[in-house]
């Protein structure tokens, strides 16, 4: 179920390969057509973005406006924003499975 598209700006992603396994993150920019770099705020902040490979990444539907449009505006991003957007996506998820559940 590995999603090829390229990600969008402050769309969420999760993690398929390497150390950070099954974590999620938030893009920050594009390297290439290959490659974008992410962080989640905590254990990767915004000065040390990861730089992943798109078929390590699953791209999910949730997308943060708050941090697309501070990339946009600033060229950079709050690492609290980068939390923030990732405890809103876990979020949503938690709602969407316990609805399924029921």
């Amino acid at each position: 179920m590995n999603n090829q598209s390229v990600p969008h700006i402050g769309q969420i992603v999760k993690i398929l390969r390497g150390k950070d396994t099954g974590q999620v993150a938030v893009v920050l920019s594009h390297a290439d057509n290959k490659f974008v770099y992410i962080a989640d705020g905590d254990k990767r902040k915004f000065d040390q973005a990861k730089k992943k490979n798109l078929i390590h990444l699953e791209t999910q539907t949730y997308i943060s406006s708050e941090v697309a449009n501070s990339l946009m505006e600033n060229g950079r991003v709050t690492n609290g924003k980068l939390r923030y957007a990732v405890m809103k996506f876990r979020q949503s998820t938690e709602t969407n499975a316990e609805e399924k559940g029921d």
